[in-house]
């Protein structure tokens, strides 16, 4: 065999290696940056780290988190919200950027309380088959400022919520829980 084609064959033997691994490593450098992209303004994966939402969410559930329709419309009542420390759990210790999950009860404008185990909603019985047990202290009635929310938990009797550190500002939301992928016996959509 002549030396020079064996030096051509392996010439382009290594050519097509090299070339074959730019393309698998910019494939790679793709899907990092989609995936980038899509966790820190689409959607991200999130863990149920306590039972304040039970029986709606379990400790250890694993939702996704839509991070795209707050950003156009308000949270409405009944809306499952992820949403960063507010100032006051700040205050009390908490990281700024850590995660809390409760349910949206009162939208700007509107007046919260709870007397006699019920909450009420602008003076009316707020329905909600959704929650452990009823909540069992009261909690005087307030107005929801405007940029803020009340939220509450679905275990009322052992969740931290604007019952105890006050409202929620709208810069705070994340998101809004959608469906559940883990475990796979409860999959679903919130």
């Amino acid at each position: 065999m002549n030396p020079d084609k064996s030096n051509i064959k392996e010439t382009s033997t290594s050519s097509k290696t090299w070339h074959g691994w730019q393309e698998n490593l910019t494939l790679i450098a793709i899907a990092l940056c989609l995936a980038l992209v899509i966790r820190t303004f689409i959607a991200e994966p999130r863990l149920i780290p306590s039972a304040s939402m039970y029986p709606t969410l379990h400790t250890g559930d694993r939702l996704v988190v839509e991070k795209v329709s707050y950003h156009f419309h308000l949270p409405k009542t009944g809306d499952i919200v992820v949403f960063s420390s507010p100032p006051e759990l700040q205050r009390r210790g908490y990281e700024k950027n850590q995660a809390f999950i409760k349910r949206v009860i009162g939208m700007p404008g509107e007046v919260i309380s709870v007397n006699k185990g019920k909450v009420y909603l602008n003076g009316q019985p707020l329905p909600e088959d959704y929650i452990a047990e009823p909540p069992n202290q009261p909690f005087p009635a307030v107005t929801v400022p405007e940029n803020e929310f009340f939220v509450m938990g679905d275990n009322r009797n052992d969740s931290n919520d604007s019952r105890y550190w006050g409202f929620l500002p709208r810069k705070n939301l994340i998101g809004r829980a959608t469906f559940r992928f883990w475990p796979l016996d409860r999959l679903g959509v919130i």
